[in-house]
């Protein structure tokens, strides 16, 4: 029988070092394996038990195994891409010349390389462009190519990267004249490139040149100008290559998808970038965390949050991660429809997640806490924007006018003048925003002192009254107590003289209505769209307040000549409605007013009123009043004795029958019906 000693001597059988055990022990040892050299004999042939073996052992192959064949394959794989690697880092190291780019190639290939180590090394050097030029075309030179047009499109692929667009229209024209056919990698690259550069126009007249070289667009060259052609303003193309793309059986995936619904999303088309979505997981695409982005982004900017948390809810139950684009995505979808709690919440996972959340995120958050009253969230999204390292999440002006603006609203003047401060000792000037709130805040709270005060302040600052900060003074004046409009009305008379005429002649209890009636319509025709609902709702509310009813009604009627309210009475044959949402307590009054003396004349010229009648006041809180229209008009309708009441089934209106109406009216007179 062999002793052990004679085992080990032999070469040709298998011992038990030449194999890894299944479940080997850990080992701080270093195993080297041999396809070439017999183990080497042990330095200690009897070990003491306590003694730790060296800390290199060896592991001897045989040479004529598939195992040794296959360690050599790997090991000659590893020296290459060594090799290659640094090649590559030789020449993003190296100067952009033609001698110093030469010779770190030549130090790096003694030997021809092949047309794949050429391919690999410009894809992976982080050298300047000029440097990959001349390294591309020593490979030409050099290397054993057999298509040229790799080497190219590689290159091609390096300048996008860069967002080198003139050179990649340099290297164009050099790989023409040396007569190099481009193929459709070339024109999808060349492409992808002027989009990445902004230059969509460039894009679309490569993607125009592509029959020209007998190339036809596949599936990445089709994404990639479809979305060139929307960001050129030509929607319409790019939905037509869509359509094309569709009809010739192209399989959709997510990426040309996704620039569809982009397309779709940047043309106002939200309905048909919602179809693409469903479409292509009705084909079986599956979409990725991109298209999820895309479409989240379109239905935030379509203002439908409800569609938005719904495909929210899906991406969750794909098991897709969710990144900072999606929850920004997220955040812009919330904060546009005031939706509050889904907002915060969002708000909070990226606070959680420790994600990056700059100013203009902030402001969005702020912005819709000062819009829906989220005093104690604003406060808390505003001292993390203090608390934050980041220079770019600190508060700007901005952030202190959504502020200023929240404790406007809420009456809160300490809060207001307390930012007011903070902002002044952060090195920013109030702006005619924050002063347009500060001015609201002490006209709700009755200090008429400080709205005078705080128009001084306008006028040291050197800015300009515009047409919204004349409207607060207005808002200001129609809850001012009379013996302190003038102070008022001073403000109004230095930031636009033609406004403080019609409110002068509103104010003057002698003045006749038609003067009156003449200065509002051209101050009103004059106007701006966006306020002039609101300039005449605030001259109501003050002529009501002043008992001016007469006025009142003459304001009413030039507002109704200009199409400043329309659709403030509707008929039909079986109801005749009258319609208030959007108007002030003033105005609202002032057309229940008029409506009613229509009623009592239809009445008189012998007319049949319809089988109900309604008002519709709408529900939720006035942005004139601090109560809500409804509970205003319940309450006045009580003081008249009227027959409406509030419908149980539909909010916001108050109705009645046409015989209880009559009775009523019978029993009055026109001019007794409102006692205002």
């Amino acid at each position: 029988m062999a002793s052990p000693s004679s085992l080990l001597s032999w070469p040709h059988r298998a011992i038990s070092l030449s194999f890894q055990p299944k479940n080997p022990s850990p080992s701080p040892a270093t195993a080297r394996v041999s396809v070439q050299d017999p183990p080497p004999p042990p330095s200690d042939a009897n070990p003491s038990p306590g003694r730790s073996s060296n800390t290199s052992r060896y592991v001897w192959v045989n040479p004529n195994s598939p195992r040794a064949a296959g360690l050599a394959r790997a090991r000659a794989g590893s020296g290459r891409r060594a090799r290659l690697a640094a090649a590559a880092a030789a020449l993003a190291a190296c100067e952009a010349g033609e001698a110093p780019v030469a010779a770190a190639l030549e130090a790096a290939f003694p030997e021809p390389p092949s047309e794949q180590d050429a391919v690999i090394v410009l894809n992976t050097t982080s050298a300047r462009p000029a440097a990959v030029v001349l390294a591309l075309r020593w490979f030409l030179r050099n290397a054993e190519v057999r298509k040229e047009v790799i080497l190219y499109n590689v290159a091609l692929k390096a300048l996008r990267k860069r967002r080198r667009w003139s050179d990649a229209e340099a290297l164009w024209e050099e790989m023409l004249r040396e007569g190099v056919q481009p193929d459709n990698a070339t024109f999808s690259t060349v492409i992808s490139c002027a989009r990445a550069c902004g230059m969509p126009g460039k894009a679309v007249e490569w993607f125009e040149k592509m029959p020209d070289f007998g190339c036809s667009p596949d599936m990445l060259t089709y994404s990639a100008v479809i979305d060139a052609y929307g960001r050129a303003g030509d929607a319409e193309t790019a939905l037509r290559l869509y359509d094309r793309a569709r009809a010739e059986k192209w399989q959709l995936d997510p990426v040309i998808c996704a620039t569809v619904i982009r397309v779709h999303s940047s043309s106002g088309n939200f309905d048909g970038a919602l179809n693409v979505f469903e479409e292509m997981k009705a084909a079986g695409v599956k979409p990725n965390l991109v298209v999820y982005n895309t479409v989240l982004d379109a239905m935030g900017r379509a203002m439908r949050p409800w569609v938005v948390k719904t495909i929210h809810r899906e991406l969750v139950s794909q098991e897709a991660v969710p990144n900072k684009a999606t929850y920004c995505c997220l955040l812009h979808a919330y904060t546009r429809a005031r939706y509050g709690e889904d907002a915060m919440a969002v708000y909070r996972v990226m606070k959680d997640e420790v994600m990056d959340i700059d100013v203009v995120l902030y402001n969005m958050l702020l912005s819709m806490c000062a819009d829906i009253g989220y005093v104690e969230e604003a406060e808390e999204i505003f001292r993390d924007m203090k608390a934050s390292m980041d220079s770019r999440s600190k508060p700007d002006s901005w952030s202190y006018s959504s502020m200023v603006t929240l404790y406007s609203c809420t009456g809160n003047v300490a809060g207001a003048e307390g930012i007011l401060n903070e902002m002044v000792e952060a090195g920013f000037k109030p702006n005619i925003f924050i002063l347009t709130s500060l001015i609201r805040c002490y006209g709700k709270a009755g200090r008429t002192d400080d709205v005078v005060r705080s128009f001084a302040m306008l006028e040291d600052l050197g800015i300009t009254p515009d047409d919204r900060f004349c409207g607060c003074l207005l808002t200001v004046a129609a809850g001012t107590p009379a013996d302190e409009l003038g102070k008022v009305i001073g403000c109004i008379d230095r930031s636009s003289a033609q406004l403080g005429a019609v409110v002068r002649l509103l104010v003057d209890a002698a003045a006749p209505s038609e003067p009156l009636r003449e200065a509002a319509g051209e101050l009103l025709g004059g106007a701006r769209g966006v306020v002039r609902m609101p300039y005449c709702n605030c001259l109501m509310d003050l002529a009501v307040n002043l008992s001016q009813m007469e006025k009142a009604c003459a304001l009413l009627d030039v507002a109704l000549r200009l199409g400043i309210y329309s659709n403030v009475q509707t008929r039909t044959q079986t109801q005749w409605s009258l319609h208030l949402r959007g108007l002030s307590v003033g105005a609202a009054l002032t057309t229940l007013h008029v409506w009613m003396s229509d009623l009592y004349a239809a009445l008189q010229a012998g007319d049949e009123l319809p089988p109900l009648l309604g008002i519709h006041t709408g529900q939720g809180k006035n942005t004139y009043s601090d109560k809500g229209l409804a509970a205003v008009f319940e309450s006045h309708l009580k003081e008249l004795d009227a027959p409406f009441h509030e419908a149980p089934d539909k909010a916001g209106w108050f109705l009645t029958t046409s015989v209880a109406a009559r009775h009523w009216l019978e029993t009055k007179k026109s001019a007794e019906l409102v006692a205002v």
